[in-house]
């Protein structure tokens, strides 16, 4: 099953459906018909009807069947308005789990990251998708994408075990984290970071698909820029699974729905890997089999104001 959040044509509020085919179902409608008032309203947002765990899933998969040859709650995919999935998720967690993306991007590879699942924390407020405009940072001049997957969090969760983990996953998207690798290089020389080099910008979507119908270790993952290929592969043997780093997480933390964890890049996923770079105007599209496109251009570069560009010596 395919989650989306969508817009409808005039419409500055989003809502959430399920992909069929070319058709997008729009559940709030399903819901009107038939709810009979044996529930409260169906959550307006990807978010909140995530933050009813389990129930909700299993809501969504009802009124999926209650829809079943009704055409008057269903709206032509080709004309929605295809948003994040999560306009504003809950967090933001991006790891490294792909070694050749380490070994590519460091030239060396720590021994502790084979034995801690590491990660920074990302800008839950600066999240695009598909067919927005990302905003070329003043500060940059490598603007650069990457090719991961992004495991969304479906259960309030704390002290998980390994064997248990698992079925916290909502689903997954595409997670594009978006890079200015200039400015990034320089904050992570002090041994913090990254900041300013990754909160500008993060895309999620176009769907968020469910467990059951992906396998995201041998899901194919391609990066196009102007429609010439320049990422291809898969997440592979990841140094931790999902399972293991939502476990790892969640010894004295809380994790809540609408968490996105994502999986770091893939080997040769991003444009440090292959030392090409994006212009602005390009258009970069993400694909992973089973999830779909996430489209998106790369925006204008803006001068930035005289004195306050952290790239200038």
């Amino acid at each position: 099953m395919q989650l989306v959040t969508y817009r409808t044509s005039g419409s500055a509020e989003g809502r959430v459906g399920v992909v069929d085919g070319a058709d997008v179902i729009d559940l709030a409608a399903v819901d009107v018909r038939h709810r009979n008032g044996a529930h409260d309203p169906l959550p307006a947002s990807m978010l909140d009807l995530l933050r009813l765990e389990d129930a909700g899933m299993d809501r969504v998969r009802g009124l999926v069947a209650a829809a079943a040859g009704d055409a008057d709650v269903r709206v032509p995919l080709s004309g929605a308005g295809i948003c994040a999935p999560l306009t504003r998720p809950n967090s933001l967690r991006d790891f490294m789990l792909v070694e050749e993306h380490v070994l590519n991007s460091m030239g060396s590879v720590p021994d502790e990251w084979y034995e801690i699942p590491v990660y920074w924390k990302g800008n839950p407020d600066a999240v695009f998708g598909h067919g927005d405009v990302v905003p070329w940072p003043a500060y940059t001049e490598k603007l650069d994408y990457e090719l991961e997957v992004g495991a969304v969090i479906g259960r309030r969760v704390r002290g998980v075990r390994v064997e248990e983990a698992g079925a916290c996953i909502a689903g997954y998207t595409i997670f594009n984290d978006w890079s200015a690798r200039d400015i990034q290089f320089r904050e992570m020389r002090v041994g913090l970071g990254p900041g300013l080099g990754k909160d500008f910008a993060t895309s999620l979507g176009p769907t968020l698909t469910t467990p059951d119908a992906i396998d995201i270790t041998t899901a194919r993952m391609r990066a196009r820029v102007n429609g010439e290929v320049w990422s291809d592969g898969t997440l592979g043997a990841m140094r931790f699974s999902f399972a293991e780093v939502i476990s790892h997480l969640s010894q004295e933390q809380t994790l809540h729905p609408g968490d996105v964890l994502g999986s770091g890049t893939i080997g040769r996923g991003c444009g440090l890997e292959l030392d090409r770079w994006i212009a602005p105007g390009d258009v970069v599209e993400l694909e992973v089999d089973g999830i779909g496109v996430l489209r998106n251009v790369a925006g204008s570069k803006r001068t930035a104001p005289a004195g306050v560009n952290p790239n200038e010596e």
